[in-house]
């Protein structure tokens, strides 16, 4: 049986830690710090703790961190991280999108999802596993890059609020004091709609909220979107409209905008009708093309009317730019099904 990992333990796992050790309550506090704030990826360099205490925690723990195994680096300066799991043979990618001052990581929180949308390539994967909050931590703390990160966005592989826990553990030690104490201004979760999750997620952290609309009218979500059954967009946004988001808190909408089917004039009505009362603003994006789909995405110059007459309207919207496209980094393209098949064939 293998040893436990320290990384992504918060601060009161690593009190019970080293209170089983019978090591001084204070230890607890300098683990965090070699964890979450120094460059050291081996409990031996923790030079603080006594020869004693640092025997004890090897006895028992692994540090945690584990480096990439792979990266390609796009034309316009992305890079697509891929990184092992716990679970046997099984990866996630991590796409770090560097842009003028703003440098930003796009992490995973499952391999693969079970979520199905019809336009997103790491849904055709299905679902293989939950990643631990410190699989999630260490897509950051491994980073080359990590010095230089300005935001994180949970917007990679899976559907962040269908792991509460780890996800909500992860958040905590990014902003806490003895974590990595990122402003949570700075942390934007990604949902579909899981809504017992956004509950949890709204209640207990202050990161900013983003959620996949993709069209306003029951019927056609439903087909782009199998959680339109089980949570319609009219209860998602009865939520958000009960929430006190206070004056920094922000919400968004993501919009990926699909040829003839979510377009038109028709979606810029809804859209305002039904997103009426809330105080936030819309992502559009443009739809990469993936295997099996019958979807095309909208031309720039619909996409551009489209933002025009949603900003007209007094909806703050935006263009997403498309990053890392030649290495399929881009917006609803992770995966690592081919990864996986492959390394099958091999064995």
């Amino acid at each position: 049986m293998g040893k436990e990992i320290l990384l992504g333990k918060s601060l009161n796992e690593l009190t019970q830690v080293v209170k089983d050790l019978g090591l001084p309550k204070f230890t607890a506090k300098q683990i965090a710090d070699w964890l979450y704030k120094k460059d050291v990826t081996e409990i031996d360099q923790m030079t603080n703790l006594s020869l004693k205490a640092r025997t004890a925690l090897k006895e028992k723990y692994d540090f945690g961190t584990t480096a990439s195994t792979k990266v390609q680096e796009s034309v316009d300066g992305t890079k697509k991280y891929l990184y092992p799991t716990n679970h046997e043979n099984k990866f996630i990618e991590t796409a770090y999108i560097p842009d003028n001052d703003r440098n930003t990581l796009c992490v995973s929180s499952q391999v693969g999802c079970k979520m199905g949308c019809l336009f997103c390539m790491t849904g055709k994967q299905g679902f293989q596993g939950q990643l631990t909050s410190g699989e999630i931590i260490n897509q950051i703390r491994s980073l080359p890059e990590r010095e230089k990160l300005t935001n994180i966005v949970y917007m990679g592989m899976g559907e962040p609020l269908d792991n509460v826990p780890e996800v909500l553990k992860s958040l905590e030690i990014l902003t806490s004091d003895y974590g990595m104490a990122m402003s949570p201004r700075r942390i934007t979760v990604s949902t579909i709609g899981i809504i017992p999750g956004m509950v949890e997620f709204l209640d207990n952290s202050e990161c900013h909220l983003a959620v996949s609309l993709h069209s306003p009218f029951d019927e056609e979500r439903k087909k782009l979107m199998p959680v339109q059954n089980v949570y319609p967009i009219k209860d998602v946004l009865k939520i958000i409209k009960d929430f006190d988001f206070g004056r920094q808190r922000r919400v968004s909408f993501e919009y990926i905008m699909f040829k003839g089917i979510n377009d038109t004039a028709q979606h810029v009505k809804e859209l305002c009708r039904i997103l009426d009362g809330i105080k936030c603003r819309i992502n559009l994006i443009r739809f990469h093309p993936i295997p099996n789909t019958p979807l095309d995405g909208s031309d720039d110059q619909t996409i551009e009317f489209f933002k025009d007459q949603l900003n007209k309207k007094g909806i703050t919207t935006t263009i997403r730019r498309s990053r890392g496209l030649d290495i399929f980094a881009a917006c609803g393209l992770l995966s690592t099904k081919e990864l996986v098949k492959q390394q099958e064939k091999d064995f």
